[in-house]
């Protein structure tokens, strides 16, 4: 009976067990895995069961949730708290997911007062206390150089300090003064080549707002950290402190191995 009325709900209930065969199959789908140590492999597993255990998923405008789709969320999710640990999500349970990108009612006044009311079609968003909203494409129609999840993580790690600022809570050990020097000039020189309409390799989102570029800077951080590391090495070297990784280590052996990222599905 509860089970059926979960479903009625559209809540998914989260995989138990998982067998090799299936994570590969997913893990194909994120070629950015492979950045990672490989004895990372299975502890970034692992926590993947744990988030899906802690959270409600809750499959929207008739999505249905199957265990591929939870647990390619849920990896993508965990990646940035690998070594920062499940306690940066505690205080939320809802993950909410879309087929495709939605649409998000606002109100906002403008200077002179006036009430405007709109819809803003969005890919993600996370509240402050509240779900994390996700869009799901799969196959070939996922927005090129984007990663949703990644990027709406890290705004809920972001929130853990307060707001959405772009600085979030770091770790024993870092400075605050090293972040703030590094993530201020990164985004100041950004913003000059999105407004001069400069070709980036980052998306130029992370020009709206620190916070956004915190996000946008963290997806590129893993899914492909050589392209941070060359253009922010400084903002590259902060992430990796935070995040307790060093993917551009690891993808420059696998490339001098011979090795190329396949395309996602």
């Amino acid at each position: 009976m509860f089970e059926r009325i979960r479903r009625w709900l559209g809540l998914a209930t989260p995989p138990t067990s998982v067998p090799d065969s299936q994570w590969a199959r997913v893990e194909a789908w994120l070629p950015f895995l492979d950045y990672l140590d490989p004895d990372d492999r299975p502890r970034l597993r692992r926590m993947a069961l744990e988030f899906l255990a802690g959270k409600q998923f809750h499959g929207a405008n008739g999505l249905e949730l199957n265990d591929d789709i939870l647990l390619c969320i849920a990896l993508q999710a965990c990646l940035p708290v690998l070594n920062i640990g499940l306690q940066a999500y505690r205080d939320w349970v809802g993950v909410i997911v879309y087929p495709g990108d939605f649409l998000i009612p606002r109100r906002e006044y403008d200077e002179a007062g006036v009430l405007h009311e709109y819809e803003d079609e969005v890919l993600g968003e996370a509240w402050e206390g509240g779900p994390v909203l996700l869009s799901w494409f799969g196959g070939e129609g996922q927005p090129a150089g984007v990663n949703v999840v990644i990027h709406e993580f890290a705004h809920k790690l972001d929130m853990e300090n307060g707001g959405v600022d772009g600085l979030p809570r770091l770790r024993p050990g870092m400075s605050r003064q090293a972040w703030a020097a590094a993530f201020s000039q990164a985004y100041e020189d950004f913003c000059g080549e999105v407004d001069r309409g400069a070709e980036t390799d980052i998306d130029p989102y992370g020009a709206e707002h620190p916070g956004e570029f915190f996000a946008v800077v963290s997806e590129v951080f893993f899914e492909a950290p050589h392209v941070l590391q060359q253009r922010f090495p400084q903002v590259y070297a902060q992430l990796a402190l935070f995040y307790g990784v060093d993917p551009a280590q690891r993808e420059a052996l696998l490339r001098g191995r011979g090795w190329h990222q396949p395309s996602a599905c």
